[in-house]
């Protein structure tokens, strides 16, 4: 399935480096599943959800590693979105990027691959 990716702040990882596993942002509590994003569709997820929100971070995660309870479901114009119903494990965390606003205000994800 290849590798999927999650941003969110830097509290919110250090919170889930602590505890050992991330339960999500309010957003994903609200839904009842963690949101995360393909390459491909990562930029797009920061322009709508992130714009202007400093102090972001970018985890990038292999969707294998996540077993059954990775769901891939359509949402924006019928793109399959990974969609995680339980807790990401600190563990299953690949990578750590810094996602640094770009002058356009929105954040900069860098070479996901």
């Amino acid at each position: 399935m290849g590798r999927i990716y999650k941003i969110l702040s830097r509290a919110e990882w250090a919170a889930a480096q602590a505890a050992g596993a991330f339960e999500g942002s309010a957003v994903d509590r609200a839904d009842g599943f963690i949101h995360f994003s393909t390459a491909a569709q990562a930029p797009e997820t920061a322009r709508r959800h992130f714009a202007g929100r400093p102090d972001l971070l970018v985890l990038e995660v292999e969707a294998d590693d996540l077993g059954p309870a990775l769901k891939w479901e359509p949402s924006r114009g019928g793109d399959l979105f990974p969609h995680l119903y339980a807790p990401l494990p600190v563990a299953a965390v690949r990578g750590v990027a810094e996602a640094p606003l770009g002058e356009d205000g929105v954040p900069r994800l860098g070479d996901l691959t």
